[in-house]
Formats: structure tokens, sequence, C-alpha cells
């Protein structure tokens, strides 16, 4: 009989099973097939939390079809992902099919190629109880909160809301952002900018007032001051007084982690960290590639760990020779150390290709869309990471005129290195260095202009997921698997709102933020989130008893929900509704924007004396090429932006490109815009134009 191996997904059984051949059957469990009840807490807090896991709804079939596979086979092997939900995923299995968890009957795969899986096969384990036990712990401090505190919000804010442990300080961070930003108060300064060129030569560049004569920094904070400087600098000379050259190298970012690899892709693309994942998931599991088969593009993408396998460099650098020349390969094994990897994840490489010289280029011509727009991301920076240092000639030059000093630097690239396949994307605005003209100590310059620019201190910007992912990994509060689902669960609950990539809280997440910050300081305290997922680390370590780290953290949370009772007694909070410029068509009050269990809605503010709402559309301002009606603002099941007809369902008319102001000049009707141009979507008339470069 052959044996059974069980991993999570269809794709990834079919990838290991090309691998392993006819003496083994690959079958999927279609991720985790037991948890705890949804109907009730199933946790005896009374006796040692033990919990009560039941199969998932939906699952009794699958299981069922495990258990005869099983009993069939010469053996049971249990393949799923190599981190903590996997090991619990094996450890249920295991129970299920009675299998015994201290036999070698666990094998891993860090990444799904022939070699990868060979060397999985060839070292099975014990099922790691104390990967298992971290995960248990995690699962049920998220149950207690939940299942302990919704009914809390329920009573004091609206029924049917939510809270969880580690998203209500996700929430928190934002809504602190917001009112840092609502508190900022705006110093005003003046940037004084001479625009200098030596004699006989058009080639200027800008340098910048920093100091008095006397070498101390000066700041200009009024337009008097400004002014005084202006006119104090008539007719003097600009003179270089200080000329320094040198050299700087540039080393590239380190290989992918799960944090970086998400940040990177809502930067370049623009990709949600769900969306992220799921490419990634994708890429790991397997997909075709042309000439290879069915083959796993990466190592595993849920990791902490920076280090690179001596054998995937190695081959590296032997693709960078060949591809650029020995000159651009890195000569030294560059470390990179890991900010939080705990001994178990550091088990995992970077995310990195699983066949380093099989190129984006090569891949593309199989695969499209997200996946192949991840790979092209992973790829580059691991290769890029292989690679020299970029070497740069610095100029920097210290100007002399009247009582004040300018500066002004720059560079000139002298070796490329790493930046001829790949440079790091970034959140921040940075200011950009260019090459300086030949210049000598000494010199007179020529002033082009003189510059005097009111500026004003900003404040901080808003979360995007980039920088909350950041954030939520600065501070230690979740893992690599929890920063997609932490966002995606924030906003489906309408705590937070994603706006031109922005995340905003709503009147909803401001109010249950309230609660939470007065009654439950400890919940949304960020320093005791981080403490709780180190102890939680230290239980996978096998250095804690989880039973013992669950019960420290619910006799704690179980007296602060006794005293938030207490102190909110016949109170409510009150959700403030969103002001519009809609007057009730029934009663002559103003409508306003609520917030429901199901998302945002018009109502009436005279509720309950009037009850007439309607849903909130947002209408583009275009109409419709085939009846006329307005083009409204719509989401799909998967929250994906298209624009239909306002006279649905009578008009079927909708498109994923959006309308815009300008009107066709052949027709009248309203242009949309798709892949930089505008056209016409009137029946007969053909007018398309590109789109103007901003």
């Amino acid at each position: 009989m052959a044996k059974l191996v069980i991993v999570e997904s269809p794709a990834k059984a079919k990838t290991i099973g090309k691998y392993l051949g006819r003496n083994y059957k690959v079958t999927a469990s279609m991720g985790h097939v037991r948890d705890l009840p949804a109907s009730q807490l199933g946790i005896d807090v009374e006796h040692g939390y033990t919990p009560k896991y039941i199969t998932i709804k939906g699952k009794q079939k699958l299981v069922k079809e495990l258990k005869a596979e099983a009993k069939k086979a010469d053996g049971v092997l249990l393949a799923t992902d190599p981190d903590r939900e996997g090991e619990a995923i094996s450890w249920h299995l295991a129970n299920i099919l009675g299998l015994d968890p201290s036999a070698p009957n666990r094998v891993t795969f860090d990444e799904i190629t022939k070699k990868g899986v060979q060397e999985g096969m060839a070292h099975p384990r014990a099922i790691n109880m104390d990967l298992f036990n971290a995960q248990q712990a995690r699962r049920e401090l998220d149950r207690l909160v939940g299942y302990k505190l919704s009914p809390f919000l329920w009573r004091k804010v609206r029924r049917g809301l939510s809270a969880g442990r580690v998203q209500s300080v996700a929430v928190r961070l934002i809504r602190d952002r917001e009112i840092e930003i609502e508190n900022f108060k705006p110093d005003e300064y003046w940037n004084i900018d001479a625009t200098l060129h030596p004699q006989g030569s058009r080639s200027h560049f800008v340098a910048r007032l920093t100091a008095g004569a006397d070498g101390k920094k000066l700041t200009v904070t009024n337009k008097e001051q400004a002014d005084a400087i202006v006119a104090s600098l008539d007719g003097k000379d600009y003179v270089i007084s200080k000329l320094e050259k040198g050299k700087r190298r540039r080393q590239p970012a380190p290989p992918f982690i799960t944090s970086t690899l998400q940040q990177d892709a809502s930067r370049a693309y623009g990709f949600s960290a769900t969306r992220t994942m799921r490419a990634a998931q994708t890429l790991y599991e397997g997909v075709d590639i042309a000439g290879h088969g069915t083959v796993g593009l990466i190592t595993y993408m849920r990791t902490d760990s920076l280090r690179i396998a001596d054998e995937a460099a190695a081959a590296a650098k032997q693709f960078i020779a060949g591809r650029w020349g020995d000159n651009y390969v890195c000569k030294t094994q560059r470390k990179w150390k890991s900010r939080s990897a705990t001994a178990a994840q550091d088990a995992h490489e970077a995310i990195r290709p699983s066949m380093p010289d099989l190129t984006p280029d090569e891949v593309e011509q199989s695969i499209s869309g997200d996946t192949a727009k991840l790979y092209r991301l992973i790829w580059s920076r691991f290769m890029a990471s292989q690679m020299a240092d970029c070497v740069q000639d610095t100029v920097s030059v210290t100007i002399t005129a009247g009582d004040y000093l300018f500066r002004a630097s720059g560079f000139r690239v002298a070796f490329d290195g790493f930046t001829a396949l790949y440079e790091e994307s970034t959140d921040d605005k940075q200011k950009k260095e260019t090459a300086l003209p030949e210049l000598e100590q000494g010199q007179t310059l020529q002033l082009k202009s003189l510059t005097a620019d009111q500026k004003f201190t900003q404040p901080p910007p808003l979360y995007t997921e980039a920088t909350l992912i950041h954030a939520l990994e600065e501070n230690g509060i979740g893992r690599p698997s929890t920063y997609a689902p932490i966002i995606t669960t924030i906003v489906d609950r309408g705590y937070v709102e994603k706006d031109q990539k922005k995340l905003k809280t709503t009147p909803l997440g401001q109010a249950v933020n309230q609660v939470m910050m007065e009654q439950f300081p400890a919940i949304v305290d960020v320093k005791f989130s981080a403490d709780m997922e180190k102890k939680l680390d230290v239980v996978e370590a096998g250095q804690a008893d989880w039973v013992q780290t669950v019960d420290e953290f619910y006799q704690g949370f179980a007296k602060s929900l006794e005293t938030a009772e207490k102190n909110m007694e016949g109170k409510r909070v009150k959700v403030e509704d969103i002001p519009t410029d809609e007057i009730c068509e029934k009663c002559g009050r103003p409508m306003v924007i609520k917030s429901g269990r199901y998302g945002k809605f018009v109502a009436c503010s005279g509720f309950p004396e009037c009850r007439n709402a309607h849903p909130l559309v947002k209408d583009t301002g275009g109409l419709c090429p085939l009846c006329g009606g307005h083009m409204l603002v719509r989401k799909s099941a998967k929250g994906r932006i298209y624009y239909g007809c306002s006279n649905y369902p009578k008009c079927n008319f909708m498109t994923w490109d959006e309308p815009v102001a300008e009107k066709c000049p052949q027709c009248g009707s309203t242009l949309f815009k798709k892949k930089g141009q505008l056209y016409c979507a009137k029946e007969g008339c053909d007018f398309v134009k590109p789109m103007e470069k901003k």
C-alpha cells in the first residue's frame, strides 16, 4: 500500500505528488479541520483551560475520507506548513487519525522543489508540542478576549460588535496617529536657496543657507528675518570655503521576510497584505512553468529570519557573475541580524527564489498577474542582496557669502553594483542628490538667483498598510502570519476604512477604541501586547507552560472586565454620525451617514421618529453611456471597486474603468479611463485619446 501524505491545499498536493511518485498518495486537508466551537467559548476556564475542539462545520465529509485513506495506507505523514498554524493542523490530524504525536510522522518543506521535498522526507520527526502549544495559547487568548469582550461591546456600544486582542492595538495605533495629526501645530520656517554656477559654466546647482559665519546652525522662522538675510547678501561674493571629496558605499537591502515583502509589494504595486500573501502562497505551493512542470518558486513565505542557505547564495553569485560580470558579485557572505526571529522561526530561511537561476522573464512566459509581479520582486531583492555594493563619489561644499554659510552636496555613481537590478522603495519622499559641477576650493561662484521660500513643519502621515505593518513589527505586535489578517479584520469590522491607501478610523472604530482605552487599557497597550508576544515565543521555545501563560493573562483580564461592568453600568457610548448635505425628502431634516452591522448607510437624523434610509452610494459625476443614468461607485463581493449605472437592474451597464469629468468631443458622453488613455463607451463612437501626463 502507498503511504498517505497530508498537506493543506490541492495545489501543494499536486506539486509534492509529482516529486514523490507512485509509492505515495498526497491529499489535502483544506486548511484547519478542527477548531474551538463558534457558538460557545469552548474553553474550560475552571479546569486548566482545557479546549473543546470540534470538527469545523462542513469538514465532516472530508474528515471521514481522510480516516478511510489513512486506514488503508501503509503509514501516514503530516506535511503541513512549517509554522505554528501548520504544526497545529498536524496535531489535530494526528488526533483525528489516531496517530502517535511522538512518532516520526511529521515532515516539513522549506521549499517545494524536488530537492526540498526529498530533504524534508528524509528527516521525519515528532510533532513539535512546544510549537503547537504556542499556537494553542494564542488561539485561547484570542478566543477569551473575543468571547468575553464582544457581549460587553454589544451592551455599551452596539449589537453585533466584536473585539480582538491584537486587532484592538492596531486600531489604537491608527487612532493615536489621527489624534497626533489633529493636535499638530505647524511651525513656520524659511528655506533660503542660492542657485550658483562656476564662472563661464552653464552647469548650476542649488546651495542652502544652513549657518552663520561662526558655523552655528541657523533656522529662519519668519519673513522679516528671511528678508533681512536676503538684503544683507546683496552684492556679496559666494566663495567655496570648504570642499570635501570622498566615497561612500551603499549596501543592498537584505532578502525579504514576511513584513518587508508586504511593505514593498504595497509600495511597488499597491497590493494589500492579504493580496500579497495570497500570491506568495501560490508561488510557494507550486505553479506550472514551461520546461520545469509544477514547481514551488519561492521558499516558505511566513518567516522572520534573514538567514540564507550557503548553497542558495552560491547559486545566486554564479548567476550574477554570468549575467553582469564577476565584479558585480559580493565577495563576502553578508550576515543580517533578524530583529525578532525566535529559534524556531529561524529554522526557515528568508524569502527567496527556490531556483535562483530561474529568471522573472522566463517565469513570465508561463504565469502573469500578481504571482508574476511578486516573483519578480522576490527574485530581484534576493539577487541584489548577493551583489556588490553601489560605490558613489561624493562631493560636499561649504560656500561663504557675507555673514552666512551655504551648503550643497552631490554624488556621481562610480560603480552601480546592486542598483543595476533593484532599489528598495520607501514611504518617505527622500531629497534627491545630484552631481555637482567641477568645483575648486577658494573658487568664486556666480549667483543666478537667491530665493526665500516659506515652509511649515508637517504632521506625520496617516498610516498605510505598509507603514502600519512596519509599526506593528517595530513594536513587536503580532507575527508575520498575523499582519494580513489583522488589517483585513479591522476593515471588515468597520472600525477602519481605506481612503486612497490611507487607513482611517470610522466613527464606530473611534467609539470602540474609546471604550477600550478607558476600560481595558492593558489590552490596547502596545508594550503589554508586545510582552504577550514574547511570552508566546517563550512557550514556543519550550521554556514556559502554555496553561500558566494563558492563566496569567486571563486573571488580569477577568478583573478588568468586572471593573468595566461596574464603571459603565447604565451607560452607553454614542457612535457619532457623519453629516451630509442631503435633506430628508420625508421630513426635511438633514440626512446623516450611519454605520451598521453591514456597513455604512444614509439615514434621517430624526430617527426613530423618521425612519427614512437608503444605501450609501458615491456618485462619480459621470453618466451611463446606455441610458444616461448616474455612474455610481460600487464594490464587488471581493472588495474590488467597479462603476455601475444608478438605474440598475433596468440598466445593467457596469465597468471596471473609472468615469472622468471630461466629455467626449464627438458625442458629449462621459469618457472613461483605461491603461493611460481616455475612451468613449457610447455605442458607435470610437473616440480615444492618450491621457495627459502630470
